[in-house]
This record gives structure tokens, C-alpha cells and sequence, in this order.
């Protein structure tokens, strides 16, 4: 595994590249976010998600570019509305970044079947238009962590280059006494939120921590100086679907 630092990027299927690790900021109070993401810069932080999802048909009414600019990834929040509302909005995300107005465009919540749908569209729309037009899942998005590894999601999505963005990685801070963990936070010297980010990180996945305490900001960032053994990470596959969020991956519409 190459080494890994706050500096690290992976390059996406757009070809633009995306820092390994996030800041997430989806549902911080108006009142406090400027203060948290100016403090995360300050700390190191490259990667600042606003979470930037479509959940309609028609992109151009769901977004304002003119706030976010290209840079931000957009995605599909989740796969409800149906195949016809799905491929739509896909549709118009394509069609937005050929006109130069977004960057990267992706999925949220999506499942392998939601998934395997997309790829046949963009392979449709390919054989239609010519390579290329169909666009490409440059980035997903999933709640993800030891308790919800997903490792059908995952694997789909790595084996086709798509980066994995996780959210919630470290669980709302609600498994901190899990037994599994405790092992590993006394040998590192490391709390059990960045044993976590850490897993995250050696999955190969893009955590999006967040936080409005400026010294937890700080310490999700402070993950660099060690590293889980093949051992360790086995140790924690908990083979478990526990999310602590929503999971629209299950959707059947």
C-alpha cells in the first residue's frame, strides 16, 4: 500500500483528482459551518463535501451552479423516483458536464442493481451518441464502515475505477466502546474514531468525517502516523449491516 498522507489524491474516471480524505459539512448549522470548514483548511483538510445531491428529473432546477462553481462533484442523492426518473436525472448531469458547467458527476445510495441499471443506460446512450457521451460514475457516495462495509458496493465500484466516498465513517461516534476496537486504540495511542478513519483510508475509500468541536477537527486529521496491520483490518469485518443512517441502497422502486 503507498503511503498515505493528508496530501494524498485519487484521480477520478473525469480526470480530475479528489483528496483522500473529506470534510463533511451535510446538515451543519449556517451559524457555525464558515467557522468549522475555515478551521478544517487551517488544519489541512483539501476536501470540503457539501454533499451538492439531485433529486429531481430536471438538473437545472435542483442546483444553482453559480454558488458551487464546477469543482464540486455532483450526485444523484438517491435511487428513488423510478428507472425513468434515475436515468433522467443522469441524463441531465451528462449533459451538464459536456456543456462545461460541472466537473464530475456520480451516484448516492445507490445499490448493485441501481448500479448494473446505469452502467446498461451509459452503454445505451454510448451506442447512440459514441464513446464517451454516456458520461461516467467518476464518484459514489455510501455510508460506510465496519458495521456496514458493503463490500459488494465497494468491490462494484473499485473494480470499474469509480472513487467511494464513505459517510458516517466513524459511526456517529456511537461504536467508540466497541470491544473490537479497543485492542487497537491502546496499542496506537489513537481514539476509536480514528482507528476507524484509518480502516477508511486503508480500504481505499474517501472518508467524510464531520464535526463542529474544532479539536475533533483537528484530530480526524491526525491519522497518518500509523498503520493497521492485514491482521488488524481483518479483525474488524464485522460482517454486519447495522446502518446508523438511511439505506435507500435496498430500494426496489
Amino acid at each position: 500500500m503507498a503511503d498515505l498522507t493528508i496530501d494524498t489524491k485519487y484521480r477520478m474516471l473525469s480526470g480530475y483528482e479528489i483528496p483522500a480524505l473529506g470534510f463533511g459539512v451535510y446538515q451543519t448549522p449556517a451559524d457555525v459551518a464558515e467557522d468549522v470548514v475555515l478551521h478544517s483548511l487551517k488544519v489541512g483538510y483539501r476536501h470540503v463535501c457539501p454533499r451538492l445531491h439531485l433529486a429531481r428529473k430536471n438538473y437545472s432546477q435542483s442546483c444553482h451552479l453559480g454558488r458551487f462553481g464546477t469543482r464540486v462533484p455532483y450526485l444523484i442523492h438517491a435511487p428513488y423516483g423510478g428507472k425513468e426518473g434515475r436515468l433522467g436525472t443522469w441524463r441531465a448531469l451528462v449533459e451538464a458536464q459536456q456543456a462545461g458547467q460541472i466537473r464530475s458527476i456520480g451516484v448516492s445510495n445507490y445499490g448493485v442493481h441501481h448500479l448494473d441499471e446505469l452502467e446498461s443506460y451509459i452503454k445505451e446512450l454510448e451506442g447512440q451518441q459514441g464513446k464517451g457521451k454516456g458520461g461516467e460514475i467518476s464518484v459514489g457516495q455510501w455510508e460506510v464502515h465496519p458495521w456496514l462495509a458493503r463490500p459488494d458496493i465497494v468491490e462494484w465500484c473499485q473494480k470499474r475505477g469509480v472513487v467511494v466516498q464513505a459517510y458516517c465513517p466513524i459511526v456517529r461516534n456511537a461504536r467508540s466502546n466497541e470491544p473490537v476496537l479497543q485492542p487497537l486504540v491502546k496499542k496506537y495511542g489513537k481514539t476509536a474514531c480514528q482507528v476507524l478513519l484509518r480502516w477508511s483510508l486503508q480500504k481505499g475509500l474517501v472518508p467524510l468525517p464531520k464535526s463542529v468541536t474544532l479539536s475533533r477537527i483537528e484530530e480526524n486529521a491526525n491519522i497518518y502516523d500509523f498503520e493497521l496491520t492485514p491482521e488488524e483490518m481483518k479483525s474488524l469485518e464485522m460482517d454486519e449491516y447495522a446502518p446508523c443512517a438511511w439505506d435507500p441502497t435496498t430500494s426496489n422502486d
